[in-house]
């Protein structure tokens, strides 16, 4: 992998990794539209590390706060009521699904998974989903003309059920295509939950599940030496002050903006992507992965 490639990879993990797009799907594409080889779900996962980084910089009162709580609630049975107490098990309990089932398919995820016909569909079949989710919130917030405006759910109203839907919505996005936000969010706001609400979980939830991730993948390509560090690590910081920036606006945009832009521009890509498939134009396989 070359410099320049690192420095276009970077970017796009980190403009695409907090959106409802697929960092992974783009990370793909990038390279397949480039005639680059693919990066790999190694390099994926290590360069996620970055925008998890910045996940944690951006949220760090929240995350203290919930550490602080939970810690103290091992010890300490009146603090087991306590909100944050709870979010720390909430955010483990959410956990379990993507690390039970990326285990289960760590092959498929890192070779058949990557198929374009398979991210084609994804974005389109999820693209919908999220639209529907998009319009059944929009409608709880207007009201309509016979209709009062719906109270929809916070974090507060969280619960080990609907923790254990967020993350079997997240483990959705082990398939490039799904997106871990896109999945998460519009699960939260079919569950009924405030826009501000699911994106906050969304982000606090996957921070377990992408650094062990990524600490896993990074453990393997030590011990097989299949990755090129240097472009790989400068991807990563790339990713994590491009990230940053894209959190800190994402989280002012759903608290008054729509998700339809992304539901259009997912899926137009999933059919141009079909069509590219289709005509020969592009080969739904990866190349082989770069190192």
């Amino acid at each position: 992998m070359s410099w320049f490639e690192s420095l276009i990879l970077g970017l796009v993990q980190g403009l695409t990794e907090f959106l409802p797009v697929s960092s992974s799907a783009h990370l793909r594409l990038t390279a397949a539209f480039s005639g680059w080889k693919d990066p790999g779900a190694a390099f994926t996962a290590i360069t996620q590390i970055g925008t998890e980084a910045a996940v944690l910089i951006y949220f760090r009162q929240d995350i203290g706060r919930i550490i602080s709580a939970w810690a103290r609630s091992l010890f300490n049975k009146e603090m087991r009521g306590n909100h944050d107490a709870q979010m720390g098990w909430l955010v483990i309990v959410g956990s379990i699904p993507i690390g039970v089932l990326g285990l289960l398919f760590k092959d498929q995820i890192e070779g058949p998974f990557r198929d374009l016909r398979i991210t084609a569909t994804m974005l389109i079949v999820i693209g919908v989903v999220i639209g529907i989710a998009d319009r059944l919130a929009a409608r709880d917030e207007s009201g309509g003309k016979h209709r009062a405006p719906k109270q929809r759910k916070t974090l507060e109203n969280l619960g080990v059920r609907d923790g254990l839907i967020y993350g079997v919505c997240q483990a959705m996005a082990l398939v490039p295509g799904v997106s871990r936000s896109g999945a998460t969010i519009s699960g939260g706001l079919f569950m009924g939950y405030k826009r501000e609400a699911a994106a906050r979980y969304s982000f606090l939830l996957a921070i377990p599940a992408v650094l062990a991730s990524g600490l896993f993948e990074t453990k393997d390509a030590l011990e097989k030496g299949h990755v090129d560090w240097g472009p790989t690590i400068f991807a990563t910081v790339i990713a994590f002050f491009c990230g940053y920036a894209v959190i800190a606006w994402f989280m002012k945009f759903i608290s008054h903006k729509s998700f339809m832009p992304f539901v259009y521009y997912r899926v137009a890509l999933g059919i141009v992507i079909i069509a590219l498939v289709s005509t020969g134009a592009l080969s739904p396989h990866a190349a082989e992965s770069a190192g």
